[in-house]
């Protein structure tokens, strides 16, 4: 894994990009997910892709002002070059989270795509798009206090009658970001639907910064159609991570060499699911580590013979030796 700083205006060559002054040798972001990338799945995903960015979990700034020690922010020197996700509409306190969080961070992205109604309600995230001067506000409120590039990730708009998504990247271009990602959904669609990857190309010669593409990328296939079809100069990983760590790892190598990554064993999911699973447990304890854990199971597991039974049986389990013992039958079946 290499960082670098630079000052090269040419963001989008062939094996990496930059964001500001920073240079990622990746065109591969690990997109931020609630209660998915956390500490420990961010570290399995780097045991594989030495180069992409890593991004956290959404880290609310009203929550972080009050406490600066959650767990939420854990984070390491192998993690680098990593994103912080700040989500908020206040200007003074997503400020102050990323002062907090700057000694920690390569980059600090602002939430402004998260549709679900808690977040909506509270004038975040995706609410953000229908008040396009305060999102701007918060990128200025944060180059104010960090000398770090500051991104944001946000949809196409609220919904079909309301696609503001070009205008929107313009004004936050112009408030300061330094680079911009959109999940080719709007607000009302949730994750239902299909991505409109291609509606995304609009942005091409409307902005200067870089622009990441995002949804439905869950192969080396989609990521190249989805960069095909947006004209991105980089792509954003989300569910696809699921069950499947090594994604980032394999588009990279598929973006930078043409090689195409062959399919992983059951031997070898089941050995990474364990892995992961004991690395939940040595963050969160036993009990908490299996519970946060039964999210996982599905993904990799999925497509086997007799996943469902088995499913069903994981995510109710939590001793650790007949979760274990679970696996096992599932490596002879």
């Amino acid at each position: 894994m290499i960082i670098q700083n630079t000052q090269d205006k040419e963001f989008n060559n062939l094996n990496s990009i930059s964001i500001g002054n920073v240079k990622i040798n990746s065109k591969v972001v690990s997109a931020p997910m609630a209660g998915i990338t956390d500490y420990v799945l961010r570290k399995l995903i780097r045991k594989y892709s030495k180069d992409c960015l890593l991004t956290t979990e959404m880290i609310s700034s009203e929550a972080l002002v009050q406490r600066e020690d959650c767990h939420i922010v854990k984070t390491d020197d192998e993690e680098i070059p990593v994103s912080f996700q700040i989500s908020g509409h206040k200007p003074s306190l997503v400020a102050k989270s990323a002062q907090i969080l700057s000694d920690k961070a390569t980059i600090i992205d602002i939430n402004m795509g998260c549709p679900v109604n808690k977040v909506m309600k509270a004038t975040d995230g995706c609410a953000l798009m229908k008040s396009p001067d305060v999102a701007a506000s918060l990128i200025r409120a944060v180059k104010e206090v960090v000398d770090l590039p500051v991104t944001c990730k946000f949809r196409l708009g609220i919904n079909q009658n309301c696609i503001n998504f070009v205008d929107f990247a313009v004004k936050m271009q112009e408030a300061g970001a330094a680079a911009i990602c959109v999940h080719a959904r709007t607000r009302v669609q949730m994750y239902s639907g299909v991505a409109d990857w291609k509606m995304v190309s609009a942005l091409r010669g409307e902005i200067d910064i870089p622009y990441f593409i995002n949804g439905d990328i869950v192969s080396v296939e989609t990521a190249e159609q989805a960069m095909n079809d947006s004209l991105a100069d980089g792509l954003a990983v989300g569910r696809g991570l699921l069950g499947n760590p090594w994604l980032p790892a394999q588009i990279d190598e598929y973006l930078k060499f043409g090689k195409k990554p062959e399919e992983k064993s059951i031997y070898e999911k089941l050995a990474v699911l364990k892995e992961h699973l004991d690395a939940e447990i040595a963050f969160r304890g036993e009990l908490n580590g299996i519970k946060f854990f039964r999210k996982f199971y599905p993904y990799y597991i999925k497509g086997l013979r007799g996943a469902s039974e088995f499913r069903g049986r994981l995510v109710t389990e939590e001793n650790y030796e007949k979760i274990i013992s679970i696996l096992q039958e599932i490596k002879n079946a």
